[in-house]
């Protein structure tokens, strides 16, 4: 090979000699050994990328029925409560077999009653 640079437009007398250059054959290429590769990682302070073990989440709770009825019922009414009344609430709706707002007018038809039978 020469040790002058090849011309970008090609007209030297002299072409680029690239004889020499071939691929590796596989048979040529020798991987390092993984124990030489491990040191040389550790050494270097290099982590590995090996998967750590995921703890396994919790169950998420379950999850509530839809409770969608055609009932007439269309203004909300959204308000903050503790989960105990909540729960309550709803465990009302279900053993009685009532909607959510059919819940909410028994209550308060019983306040009115008990705050008329207090005065």
């Amino acid at each position: 090979m020469s040790k002058t640079r090849a011309s970008i437009f090609g007209d030297e007398a002299d072409p680029l000699d690239l004889s020499g250059f071939m691929p590796k054959s596989p048979q040529d290429i020798q991987a390092p050994p993984a124990d030489a590769i491990r040191a040389v990682s550790e050494a270097a302070r290099f982590p590995s990328r090996e998967a750590k073990p995921v703890p396994v989440p919790p169950p998420p709770p379950p999850r509530r029925e839809q409770r969608r009825h055609r009932t007439g019922r269309n203004v909300q009414f959204n308000i903050r409560a503790r989960q105990e009344t909540i729960d309550t609430f709803l465990a009302i709706a279900d053993r009685e077999g009532w909607v959510l707002g059919e819940v909410l007018e028994h209550a308060v038809a019983a306040l009115e009653r008990e705050l008329a039978a207090r005065d």
